[in-house]
């Protein structure tokens, strides 16, 4: 005997139409809202007061003693700047990530993201970074050589950072994020152990100073790719809480470091001081001489 329920069921489930629309195709935003804006602005606030006020103890100074003033200085300065362009939103992107969901008997989906990248903030990390790095080696007494390793490395670490960014596929994205890290070793080695073993050549209070404001300085830097790898990474914290985050850092790493460098330097009795070009300027030394012949007609 023929059941109608079954009959039902049957043509019920045969005539049901095969969906048309594939879920996971609406676009995601993220973005800063008004909490991330203003961290912005008070944080340029703060770099610019900082700016200003070791502008103001540089001056204080003979020239010959300036050196770790204007170093500070700029460091602060190019800061503002670049919190300036970000809060007006001059220095921001967007950058695409599709993320691909293999589906085991349906087509693959992808999700769509646009996340704010600030690429104001790798402009000013570009130039303050090795800004900041000069002010630890020439407080340490590095060589030439090392200064420039430790530089070149970094600048390394923050043009792969950018790439990292800015890279829409998830390997490649890993890809410069490890690039940058092995860069940051670089810098850490030239710094923390050719930094500390120069340093301890001079006096006691200069080498404790270097491995306190060193130490300070990379337990910082070591933070800066936690966040990264969390923010514009894996994506695991919404844009204004990176904000948030790279503003503390950026605040310790530069207008606290600036003071601490600079009150502490100035009290020192063996404070650095250059003097020739520095602070006289060629003179006649190395200028260019025409018509002078020595050995005559």
């Amino acid at each position: 005997m023929i059941d109608p329920v079954e009959v039902l069921k049957k043509h019920t489930s045969d005539s049901l139409p095969m969906p048309t629309v594939i879920p996971g195709n609406t676009p995601i935003y993220q973005k800063a809202t008004e909490t991330g804006n203003r961290t912005l602005w008070v944080v340029f606030v703060i770099m610019l007061i900082s700016s200003l006020a070791f502008y103001i103890m540089a001056f204080r100074v003979p020239v010959q003693k300036r050196l770790f003033h204007i170093l500070t200085a700029f460091i602060t300065t190019f800061a503002a700047i670049s919190y300036y362009a970000m809060a007006v939103g001059d220095g921001v992107g967007q950058n695409k990530i599709l993320i691909k969901h293999t589906q085991k008997h349906f087509p693959d989906t992808y999700d769509t993201i646009f996340r704010e990248v600030y690429w104001a903030r790798y402009v000013d990390w570009s130039v303050t970074t090795p800004l900041l790095l000069l002010d630890l080696c020439f407080l340490a007494g590095l060589s030439g050589a090392s200064i420039l390793v430790a530089i070149v490395a970094d600048v390394i670490m923050i043009l792969t950072g950018l790439f990292a960014a800015f890279t829409v596929d998830e390997s490649p994205k890993w890809g410069w994020y490890a690039m940058a890290c092995i860069a940051y070793l670089v810098v850490v080695y030239q710094l923390a152990i050719n930094g500390r073993e120069v340093a301890k050549a001079k006096d006691s209070k200069t080498a404790t100073f270097f491995a306190a404001i060193g130490g300070f300085t990379f337990i910082l830097w070591t933070i800066y790719p936690i966040i990264w790898g969390i923010a514009d990474g894996s994506r695991n914290i919404d844009v204004n809480s990176e904000i948030i985050a790279y503003a503390v850092l950026d605040i310790l790493a530069k207008p606290v470091f600036g003071f601490w460098l600079l009150f502490t330097h100035d009290s020192m009795a063996n404070s650095a001081s250059i003097d020739g070009f520095w602070a006289n300027g060629l003179g006649k030394e190395g200028t260019l001489r025409v018509g002078d012949d020595d050995e005559g007609a």
